[in-house]
C-alpha cells in the first residue's frame, strides 16, 4: 500500500471539514430547501471528489472554503454546499443517464459520475472544455461524455436524459432542456436575472406535464449562448 503524501493528508483533512460545513449549512436552510440534512451517498461522493484537482492552482489552497471560486473566463466553480444540494435534489441511481449543462473545470460532473451510470456534459468556453475534460480523465473518470457548444440547446443526440443539471443560469428555462428530459425525470436549474435568481427543481410527469418548484435564491454565472 503506498504512503499518503503529508499533502494529499492535508488536502483530506480539509474535504472533511468542507463536507461538516456543507452539512450544517444545510440545516440552516432546510426551512427553504425542505432537507435538514443531504442524502448519505452525496455527502460520500462530496468526500471523495478532490475539488483541489478542479480549481485554478492560485486556487488550491482556497478549495475546500464553502464559497464558489472564480476558474477564468468570467466562470466560477459552485459552492460546496450548492453542488450537494442541487446533485441530492436529482436523486440520482446509478441507473441514471445525465446532462450537465456547464462543464467548467470537471467538479460537478466528477461529483456526478460518482453516483450517475453516464455523465453527458457541454461547455460552449473551448478552453474550459479542454482543460475540464483533461482533467476529468487525470481523475479516472470513464463514465463521462464531453461536448463543446451551446448549453440551452443540451445534447440533442443523447436525448431524452433521466436528469438534468445547469451549473449557470439562464434568464428563461431553455425550451431545448425541457424537451429533452425524460417523462419522469428531473431537472435542477438556476434561472433568473442575474441579481435575481431562483434554484429550480424541474419535474416531468409521466403523460409529459411540466411542475417546478422553487427552491432557493441563488448567484450563478450567467448561461452563455453564442451571440
Amino acid at each position: 500500500m503506498s504512503e499518503i503524501s503529508p499533502v494529499d493528508a492535508q488536502f483530506g483533512a480539509l474535504r472533511q471539514n468542507m463536507v461538516g460545513q456543507v452539512a450544517s449549512h444545510a440545516s440552516l436552510v432546510a426551512d427553504k430547501t425542505g432537507k435538514d440534512v443531504l442524502g448519505e451517498a452525496v455527502m460520500s461522493a462530496l468526500g471523495r471528489v478532490p475539488r483541489h484537482d478542479f480549481v485554478p492552482v492560485e486556487m488550491k489552497l482556497y478549495a475546500y472554503l464553502d464559497s464558489p471560486l472564480p476558474i477564468g473566463h468570467g466562470k466560477t466553480i459552485s459552492q460546496p454546499f450548492i453542488v450537494g444540494l442541487m446533485t441530492d435534489l436529482l436523486e440520482l441511481t446509478s441507473t441514471h443517464r445525465v446532462l450537465e449543462i456547464g462543464t467548467g473545470l470537471g467538479y460537478q460532473a466528477a461529483v456526478l459520475a460518482e453516483l450517475a451510470y453516464q455523465v453527458y456534459t457541454v461547455e460552449i468556453v473551448e478552453e474550459l472544455a479542454a482543460e475540464g475534460e483533461r482533467r476529468l480523465a487525470s481523475s479516472g473518470y470513464g463514465n463521462i461524455h464531453f461536448r463543446v457548444g451551446d448549453g440551452s440547446q443540451g445534447w440533442p443526440e443523447h436525448a431524452p436524459f433521466d436528469r438534468i443539471i445547469a451549473t449557470a443560469a439562464p434568464d428563461l428555462m431553455p425550451p431545448a432542456l425541457l424537451e429533452q428530459l425524460k417523462a419522469g425525470g428531473r431537472m435542477i436549474i438556476p434561472a433568473g436575472l442575474e441579481d435575481d435568481q431562483q434554484l429550480l427543481l424541474v419535474e416531468k410527469s409521466s403523460d409529459g406535464r411540466i411542475s417546478t418548484r422553487e427552491i432557493l435564491p441563488v448567484r450563478f454565472s450567467t448561461l452563455t449562448t453564442p451571440s
